[in-house]
């Protein structure tokens, strides 16, 4: 839609506007079109002026310039600013040329002799239409040059007399140039680009924005002493785990400091610009490969529609919520008990969302009587239920709670929404339910037993999506991590074998909701995690990418698991079976659900227990009620 917009014909209001508002642009390209069309008539009569020809120009001009003006304008050639004319610009231009060209000639080979001295010579036509585009786009290219050389000085105003710092870009792709683009073209960037980095042996020795392709990753080393290379720029759009984490071995061996450019989705949705170069990060060695969605489903799941998200503030549920407003949802209802964080990520979407409708609700998914107010004010289309205790030690030392908040609040926002006649219910589940060592691993998979029994009590279809670890979020390991080196070590790490899988947020996310339009029913849908990442290496690597050495500037201790801790977390439990969907990395655990009065029993026994505070007795009864689990009691 916005390329559409971009090159469409402007009303006469607007060409009016831009008349009053750009006088010197418009001298500028007017005395171009005259310049032009005098060139023109000066070389087809080689200089050679005579009376009558001389008479002919001075008729023609006005017509002429008159009508290479008008094409302009109505090719939107205006729209544009000056200083940022690129290469996308240009079709505007040669549209503009050729319809000035066209209705030149019909009005050569159209009119009668009795018009003599308004037919123009073929050859000046030919010639004066080349000239005067190349004249009116030369003065753009020329108003962004001295643009971009005012930035330049600028720039080295303020860095004082500062000297800039010498850099490689690995990567001469798309990204790539974008970035070499932005980074000549920008001042206060304090960084001089001595070439590119490329593995492409045909792009070896070629020239890209008049910044040479230097040689491959295998030359680095060589290079950045050459160079004297300050440090190095990743500058590859979606480059693989096993890509950066070459690169970064490569650049600590030398050693260099390696550098990184956000990914090229990022860039061409406006999230960010290509400049925010920035430090390799954990996130973006254990990345991997973009989630490809089928987005017509998703948008058919939730455009138009009244969405709640509950735990809106958390990690999970704040990124749900990102994701939701990209399809055009009617009402996105923000359901969160922290104040702050609610607000937050309510300012956040109002900001790069400002025409979403946006409701944000503070609310306590306990309190039944709040959540059914709001399901009947609403009437959400859909509920994506990210609220939840999921903290493992803590829930230790606090049963009752994890059972009151995972399991209970569950059920009771389960039978509300059947009640309100959602259409989907989409639980955001764990791989801690499988095989639970801990009371938060049990009652999210108690609660996934719980929206089973829900299915087929009312129309709204009711699924569980379990997924492992997420980078980033709230109380995981990359963080605390972080404020440990930061602070100088140790970093500390509960046992040398323990493994996690682990995937970004966005991608959790992003498949969460995947799921969520293609179930019917009853799911459990498994996301495909990867591979488990072994916990020692990630902090041998977050000590690295932040300029410090294992053992020798920041010590690593283990401080051994902790209760309800397990060395390495599964994907599915005894008696699930995996079956594929129609997307790859999502599946379908087959689970044998409980019976109805079975869970109602239990439901009873587990509120019972964790309201009157009896911790011993609720781990034995969650070891007897889910045979697989192991909670120490």
């Amino acid at each position: 839609m916005t390329e559409k917009r971009r090159y469409s014909t402007p009303r006469l209001s607007v060409i009016w506007r831009r008349l009053l508002n750009r006088p010197v642009q418009f001298g500028l390209d007017i005395a171009a079109l005259v310049a032009a069309f005098s060139m023109a008539y000066a070389l087809r009569f080689e200089f050679q002026l005579g009376e009558m020809i001389r008479h002919g120009w001075l008729v023609q001009t006005p017509l002429v310039v008159l009508l290479e003006f008008a094409a302009l304008l109505m090719a939107g050639v205006y729209s544009f600013i000056w200083r940022y004319i690129g290469l996308a610009e240009l079709t505007a231009f040669l549209r503009a040329a050729f319809w000035s060209g066209l209705a030149l000639l019909v009005l050569r080979l159209g009119l009668p002799d009795a018009y003599q001295q308004w037919r123009i010579p073929l050859s000046v036509i030919l010639i004066d239409t080349a000239f005067a585009f190349v004249a009116v786009l030369g003065l753009r290219v020329l108003r962004r040059a001295l643009y971009e050389h005012y930035e330049r000085g600028l720039s080295q105003d303020r860095r004082g007399g500062r000297p800039l710092k010498p850099v490689l870009l690995v990567g001469a792709g798309r990204a790539g140039v974008l970035a070499a683009r932005e980074i000549s073209g920008r001042g206060g960037m304090d960084l001089d680009i001595r070439g590119f980095v490329d593995d492409d042996e045909h792009k070896i020795g070629t020239v890209i924005l008049g910044f040479k392709v230097l040689g491959g990753t295998r030359d680095l080393p060589r290079l950045v002493r050459e160079h004297s290379v300050d440090h190095v720029v990743i500058t590859i759009a979606r480059a693989s785990r096993q890509d950066l984490r070459r690169i970064v071995d490569i650049c600590e061996g030398i050693p260099v400091k390696a550098r990184i450019i956000p990914g090229l989705f990022e860039i061409l949705s406006g999230s960010v610009e290509v400049s925010r170069i920035r430090d390799v990060e954990i996130e973006d060695l254990l990345g991997r490969e973009a989630v490809q969605l089928d987005e017509d489903v998703i948008r058919g799941f939730l455009a138009g529609k009244t969405v709640m998200v509950t735990g809106a503030g958390g990690s999970i549920g704040s990124e749900l919520a990102r994701q939701v407003v990209r399809f055009e949802v009617g009402t996105l209802l923000l359901v969160e008990r922290a104040e702050f964080a609610l607000f937050a990520i309510d300012r956040e979407l109002r900001e790069r969302w400002p025409t979403a409708r946006i409701v944000a609700c503070v609310a306590d998914i306990c309190d039944a009587g709040r959540m059914r107010a709001l399901l009947v004010e609403h009437r959400p289309g859909v509920v994506l239920h990210a609220a939840a205790h999921k903290h493992v030690p803590l829930m230790e030392s606090n049963p009752g709670e994890a059972v009151k908040n995972n399991i209970l609040a569950t059920r009771t926002l389960g039978e509300l929404s059947g009640e309100a006649g959602v259409e989907a219910f989409v639980q955001i589940s764990t791989d801690k339910a499988v095989r639970p060592a801990s009371l938060m691993g049990a009652s999210k998979r108690v609660a996934e037993l719980v929206l089973q029994d829900l299915e087929g009590v009312s129309r709204t279809r009711f699924v569980s999506v379990r997924f492992g670890n997420v980078l980033g979020s709230a109380g995981s390991v990359v963080p605390i991590f972080r404020e440990q080196i930061l602070a100088g070590g140790p970093v500390t790490v509960t046992h040398p074998d323990m493994v996690r899988y682990f995937m970004t947020i966005p991608e959790a996310t992003q498949l969460v909701l995947q799921a969520g339009a293609m179930g019917e029913g009853g799911e459990i849908f498994i996301l495909d995690m990867g591979e488990p990442v072994r916990i020692l290496d990630m902090a041998k690597d977050m000590i690295g990418l932040m300029g410090r050495k294992p053992y020798e500037d920041i010590d690593i201790v283990f401080t051994g698991t902790r209760p309800g801790e397990k060395l390495f977390e599964e994907l599915q439990t005894v008696g699930e079976h995996i079956a594929k969907t129609r997307h790859p990395k999502i599946f379908i655990g087959r689970v044998s659900s409980y019976g109805r009065e079975q869970i109602q029993a239990g439901l009873t026994r587990l509120r019972e227990l964790a309201v009157d505070g009896k911790e011993a007795e609720l781990r034995r009864f969650l070891n007897e009620f889910l045979p697989e689990a192991r909670l120490s009691e």
